[in-house]
């Protein structure tokens, strides 16, 4: 059962043009950040990696499972999980409505069935 993120936490960061993420090493520090962009879907936040499932900073999320997310002042913990089954068209819409402007090109690094291969929802660890 996915955790739901707050509305006030949920709308900040999903309104934010680019988000900071940094996954957590095996000793429980952060990685340096990493900038990227994020959208919101039906309740959830979710990342794509650009250059595919490939790209360093995607298999290191994957792979620690946790880190942290920041806009602007808000940073919160999150759980980096893998987006099989998330509706990708409702995604790719959401990638689609707010980044086109950046033209063709840039967004369609990060919709399509590749894309969707490397999709992750950003869960809020609540304490």
């Amino acid at each position: 059962m996915a955790i739901e993120w707050n509305a006030a936490d949920l709308k900040k960061f999903g309104a934010a043009t680019e988000i900071q993420l940094a996954s957590r090493r095996p000793d429980g520090t952060l990685r340096p950040w990493v900038t990227i962009w994020a959208v919101p879907v039906a309740g959830g936040l979710y990342v794509r990696s650009a250059n595919g499932p490939g790209n360093p900073w995607y298999r290191r999320a994957l792979e620690s499972g946790t880190g942290s997310i920041r806009a602007g002042s808000l940073e919160r913990p999150v759980r980096f999980l893998g987006a099989q089954g998330e509706d990708h068209l409702a995604i790719d819409a959401a990638y689609h409505a707010k980044y086109d402007h950046y033209g063709a090109r840039i967004v369609g690094s990060v919709v399509g069935t590749q894309a969707a291969a490397a999709t992750l929802r950003l869960e809020p660890i609540t304490r």
